[in-house]
C-alpha cells in the first residue's frame, strides 16, 4: 500500500438527530463537534437523520399506503366481485 495517500481513519460517534441514539464506529468523517463517550475519551460527533434506531425497516413501523392492487381497486369502484 502506498504511504500518505489514504485519509485518516479514526473512531467517530454518530448520533441520530430524531431519537438521540448514539453509536461509535470507524470513519474518515471529521467534525468540529465532540462528545465524551462511555470510555471517557472524546470523539468527533456526526449528527445523522436516520439510523437503524429510527429507520422503518429496522423498527417494524412501516406504513403501507396502498395494499390493494389495480384489479382490486377496479373491482371495488365498479362493484364487481
Amino acid at each position: 500500500m502506498k504511504q500518505d495517500i489514504h485519509p485518516d481513519y479514526h473512531p467517530v460517534v454518530f448520533e441520530d438527530s430524531s431519537t438521540g441514539f448514539k453509536f461509535i464506529s470507524g470513519s474518515t468523517a471529521t467534525s468540529k463537534d465532540t462528545v465524551k463517550w462511555e470510555d471517557g475519551n472524546e470523539y468527533p460527533l456526526i449528527r445523522v437523520e436516520i439510523t437503524s434506531d429510527s429507520h422503518p425497516f429496522y423498527t417494524g413501523k412501516q406504513k403501507f399506503t396502498q395494499a390493494d392492487g389495480a384489479v382490486d381497486r377496479f373491482n371495488k369502484k365498479y362493484g364487481l366481485k
